[in-house]
């Protein structure tokens, strides 16, 4: 299985908040952009395994920003880090005002997906090999996520986990 990078799995979605899309003040609703990002991320994911992929968590999501009727939203993906049957993305939205041509950060979030056969069972995935220093920072920050999670849900020992020591030392 060939090793990838981040940039193979990046995945861009643009469009338009439209009237349906938006509350009472007229600002898109959180879930429409849950399910925008769950949809640019999963393509992200599939794409660097080449697998049917499903969402396994959503670990951390920050509404920043409210994306108002008629801006452009844009939605961006890639893997961070791949571990045996798992991913974690990483996403970023921009909001454009179109009138002003500016751009603004407006939420980002992580997502962790596993690649599945067609009986739902877990498939390896292919390992990721960061290129930019960011990229190795991203890599980096999602094992000591990944080692946090399993902490908290009694998957492992605090003591095993090697990238949080400090933590719990």
């Amino acid at each position: 299985m060939k090793a990838k990078t981040p940039q193979e799995s990046y995945t861009l979605l643009t469009n338009i908040v439209l009237p349906s899309e938006t509350n009472s003040l007229n600002n898109m609703f959180g879930g429409e952009l849950l399910a925008r990002m769950d949809r640019v991320a999963s393509i992200a994911a599939r794409r660097h395994c080449n697998q049917v992929v499903v969402t396994a968590s959503v670990n951390q999501v920050s509404f920043d920003l409210p994306i108002p009727l008629d801006s452009v939203v844009s939605v961006s993906a890639k893997v961070s880090r791949a571990f045996r049957t798992s991913m974690e993305v990483g996403l970023e939205v921009w909001i454009e005002d179109p009138k002003k041509r500016t751009k603004k950060k407006a939420n980002s979030a992580i997502y962790t997906f596993v690649a599945v056969d067609e009986n739902n069972k877990p498939l390896v995935v292919p390992e990721l090999i960061p290129q930019t220093e960011e990229e190795k920072q991203a890599y980096n920050a999602a094992l000591r996520r990944k080692q946090l999670s399993l902490v908290l849900a009694g998957r492992l020992a605090p003591k095993e986990a090697t990238e949080l020591k400090a933590l719990f030392s």
